[in-house]
């Protein structure tokens, strides 16, 4: 447990205080001591049909921490055993409400088998050299570590906010968040003048440089079913049917290599709005020697700019496969959504110069000497719930953007400077009152 002090500290040493608190053991030890928590029934499959998660171990551990180092903490729930963490930081002292995010919830780790890294144990988090492997490690509790480590330093410094922290943790971001963010926006009445989420945006270049960049938009992303319908043939005679397994193939590169009607602005990065299968399904068991009736894909399409909605994405592909069906006039095509949170709307990109992207940088050039990398981030995370409710959203976080799906890392060297620069960030964001001896 971490205890608050209350004589302050003079301004002179203030920073080098905090940030001795802030060591590479605590990093690896707090993230080693979060990954397993709850394991396995955390993972949160973005598959609609798949059974929801169960988050409550790791919320109460992470509230309770909270708890610990002084801040107000309740849990809210929409689902019973999917509770969200809120904790506040109110001295009292007048200044803008800020909300730190991230989320419970974790992909699933899939077979044990394909983890060598953690001894086939995705939940024994690991360190080899620099690298912590494990389920959770980058996306996100990793994450998340850099926000209770920097805020529980500023806590024992015994220092003041001007203004209001608040910590709000979620439930159920790998699926989009209708039992986390959009309840805590939408109906218990969260909100704050600014917010930031503590998930994957660092980098490694091919020389070796690295950073931590600092994501000031990100992309949608939409799911549909779409299904090919066929005429049955025998496979000896395929010329009396129409495979739609074909067509299905034929169809699915097509969309791939099309331009859609919204494009990315060049500020927004080089991504663009594409099509991306992961599951394709036709045939049945014991029918070999038939080709089937219909083939069914499922695809995201990701990469969505401002301005794209379900509707216009669905002119674009329907205007593609007009387009092929007028070459041939067998292929029979129909695109259907899918239930649930599936198609979020990209958001608008915060200005590099609001408060909180100014005071992060600040503190990002003190502990990296270097200017951080502003983007946009081709993945979903709350930031963007939170930036369609208003509020201006931006993203940070230690862990690779792009990490592994087997063998899952964070570079403890990122970690440490990420919680630093969070840490320095709090002090000059909410101009913590430094007061002399």
């Amino acid at each position: 447990m971490v205890q608050s002090i209350d004589k302050p500290v003079s301004s002179a040493t203030l920073e080098d205080l905090i940030l001795s608190k802030i060591t590479k053991e605590k990093c690896i030890s707090l993230i080693q001591e979060l990954v397993p928590i709850g394991q396995p029934i955390c993972g949160n499959s973005i598959d609609p049909e798949y059974p929801m998660p169960q988050e409550e171990d790791i919320s109460h551990h992470v509230g309770n921490y909270l708890k610990d180092v002084g801040l107000d903490v309740e849990w809210v729930s929409k689902i019973e055993g999917r509770p969200n963490v809120v904790a506040r930081w109110n001295d009292g002292l007048d200044g803008p409400a800020l909300i730190f995010n991230d989320h419970l919830d974790t992909y699933p780790s899939g077979d044990p088998k394909e983890w060598d890294k953690s001894a086939h144990n995705p939940f024994n988090a690991t360190l080899d050299g620099s690298l912590l492997y494990g389920r959770g490690t980058s996306d996100t509790r990793g994450n998340m570590a850099c926000h209770l480590l920097a805020v529980a330093a500023l806590r024992e410094a015994g220092v003041k906010l001007k203004g209001e922290l608040i910590c709000a943790y979620t439930v159920d971001e790998e699926r989009h968040g209708n039992a986390g963010a959009l309840h805590l926006l939408n109906d218990y009445g969260l909100t704050a003048d600014y917010e930031i989420t503590a998930e994957p945006t660092a980098w490694t270049d091919a020389e070796g440089e690295w950073g931590i960049g600092i994501a000031l938009a990100h992309s949608g992303l939409c799911l549909v079913d779409i299904e090919t319908k066929g005429v049955r043939s025998h496979i000896w005679r395929p010329d009396e049917g129409v495979n739609p397994i074909l067509h299905m193939s034929r169809l699915l590169e097509a969309l791939r290599q099309m331009e859609f009607t919204h494009q990315a602005p060049e500020i927004y990065g080089p991504t663009q709005p594409s099509i991306c299968p992961v599951k394709i399904e036709a045939g049945q068991v014991g029918e070999g020697q038939f080709t089937p009736p219909s083939c069914k894909a499922r695809v995201w399409v990701i990469g969505l700019v401002p301005g794209m909605t379900y509707d216009s994405i669905l002119q674009d592909l329907n205007a593609k496969i007009a387009e092929i069906k007028a070459d041939d006039p067998t292929l029979d095509v129909t695109i259907t959504p899918v239930e649930g949170e599936t198609f979020v709307p990209a958001s608008v990109e915060v200005s590099k110069d609001a408060a909180h992207v100014q005071a992060i940088s600040r503190a990002y050039r003190k502990v990296l000497g270097k200017e951080p990398v502003l983007y946009r981030k081709n993945a979903y995370c709350d930031t963007l719930r939170f930036s369609h409710s208003g509020i201006p959203s931006i993203t940070f976080g230690p862990g690779e953007d792009g990490w592994p799906p087997v063998n899952e890392y964070i570079d403890i060297e990122k970690v440490v400077a990420a919680t630093k620069i969070y840490a320095l960030f709090l002090l000059d964001f909410f101009k913590v009152e430094r007061e002399d001896v």
